[in-house]
């Protein structure tokens, strides 16, 4: 399988201490350079983590269509779309509300980070997501209070 991520998911997941989720789920997760370059600036959660093997950083072919991509969203997502693109990747892991809407107009499978707690669950790698949910948003993460509950609902934690 073949899986894209941009940097939100990785720092959502380290600052939770649960990087880990990703190599259980998908084995090797691709990166564009740029987004391996944020991560490295932020020095803060998945600073350390984003240097694990299982990270692959892989450079973008096509600059010209994540330029065009960058007049909506983030240089990063806009590399990760066109990384994804290039590699015909099964899964591209972002959390940007454009860019997931990029993703599926390009025909772009594509979950954020609560797509990633949900499914770590079904597979039994977490026995619960509200915990982490909870930790991540303590430590920065934003979700409105409205997603938070309709996720947790959804996931029959409320």
């Amino acid at each position: 399988m073949i899986v894209v991520s941009n940097s939100s998911p990785i720092i959502s997941l380290s600052s939770v201490g649960r990087i880990d989720l990703l190599e259980k789920l998908f084995s090797e997760i691709h990166i564009p350079s740029h987004v391996y370059t944020e991560i490295k600036a932020k020095n803060k959660y998945g600073h350390d983590e984003i240097d694990f093997p299982f990270f692959k950083v892989t450079e973008i072919k096509n600059k010209n269509s994540s330029l065009i991509l960058e007049t909506e969203i983030d240089r990063g997502e806009a590399e990760a779309i066109e990384l994804s693109l290039e590699l015909k990747s099964d899964l591209l892991i972002l959390d940007d509300r454009l860019g997931l809407k990029i993703a599926k107009n390009l025909n772009i499978e594509s979950m954020g980070t609560l797509g990633i707690l949900l499914l770590a669950k079904e597979k039994r790698y977490i026995k619960n997501v509200k915990g982490l949910l909870d930790e991540m948003i303590a430590k920065g993460r934003w979700y409105s209070p409205k997603v938070r509950n309709y996720f947790l609902s959804q996931v029959g934690e409320i």
